[in-house]
C-alpha cells in the first residue's frame, strides 16, 4: 500500500529539557527529516546507529493516535482542521518529570505512573480521529494478529486497527530498539547521565502534534503543532 500516513503524537515543546535530550539522543529534530550526528558517548558508533534507527525514523514522540492512511473522502486539509479544533477545546496541563524506564526490552522515557489526564487525551485522540483512518487491509490485519496478543488486544485490532489503545495503552517515548540484558544495562547507564535535566523538569502538555510520513520508509516529520486552548 502506498500513500502518506499521518499520526497524532505528543512531542515535547521546543524549549524543554525533554525535547533537547530526545533530539540530541536520536540525532534528529521532529520537523526536519535530515539526520544529525549522534552523540559520542563511548558506545560502538555503528551499533549505536542501529539501536536508535527505528526511533529516529519516527522522531522523538509518544503516540496518541497510531499511524494511519486517510480514508476515502477525507483530505489532509480536513484532518488539519479537525486537529486544530480538537486542540482548541482542550486545556493545557503539566505532568511530573518523566523517568527513564524499560518497556518490553527497550528503553524509553515514561511518566511514572500514567496519569488520568494523559490517558484521557490518548483515548479521545483514538476515538475522535478514527473517522479519518482507512481500515486495515487483510495483510496488515494478519500481520497484527500474528503477534502474541490477548483477546482484548485482538478485538482492538479489529475495531481500531491497533492493539495498544485504551486499557492496553502504554505511553512511552522510545529511545532504543529491544536489547538484551547486558546491552540494555550499558545503554541505560549512558542515558541516565544524558537525561538528568529532562528527569528534573515537569513536562508541559501544551499542544497536539500532527506528524506525516510521505511514503513507506520515509521518516515521520512534524507537520504542525496545534496549541491547546487555541
Amino acid at each position: 500500500m502506498t500513500g502518506a500516513r499521518y499520526a497524532l503524537y505528543f512531542s515535547p515543546e521546543d524549549d524543554s529539557a525533554l525535547a533537547r535530550f530526545g533530539w540530541d539522543w536520536l540525532g534528529r529534530r521532529p520537523g526536519d527529516p535530515a539526520l544529525l550526528p549522534l552523540p559520542e558517548v563511548g558506545l560502538d558508533p555503528a551499533r549505536q546507529a542501529a539501536v536508535v534507527a527505528d526511533a529516529r525514523r519516527y522522531g522523538f514522540h509518544a503516540t496518541l493516535k497510531p499511524p494511519f492512511r486517510l480514508a476515502d473522502g477525507s483530505s489532509p486539509q480536513e484532518l488539519y482542521a479537525a486537529a486544530e479544533a480538537f486542540a482548541r477545546h482542550r486545556a493545557p496541563f503539566a505532568e511530573p518529570p518523566f523517568v527513564l524506564a524499560e518497556l518490553h526490552g527497550f528503553l524509553a522515557m515514561r511518566p511514572a505512573p500514567l496519569s488520568p489526564a494523559i490517558a484521557a487525551l490518548a483515548d479521545d485522540c483514538v476515538r475522535h480521529f478514527d473517522r479519518f483512518r482507512v481500515p486495515a487491509g487483510p495483510e496488515e490485519r494478519r500481520k497484527r494478529l500474528a503477534q502474541s496478543l490477548t483477546e482484548r488486544q485482538k478485538r482492538y485490532v479489529e475495531v481500531w486497527g491497533y492493539p495498544y489503545v485504551f486499557e492496553e495503552f502504554r505511553f512511552h517515548m522510545t529511545l532504543t530498539c529491544r536489547l538484551d540484558e547486558a546491552e540494555r544495562a550499558a545503554y541505560r547507564a549512558v542515558l541516565r547521565g544524558l537525561a538528568g535535566a529532562a528527569q528534573a523538569e515537569p513536562v508541559a502538555f501544551d499542544s497536539l502534534c500532527l506528524f506525516e510520513q510521505a511514503r513507506a520508509e520515509a521518516p515521520f516529520v512534524l507537520a504542525r503543532r496545534f496549541a491547546f486552548g487555541g
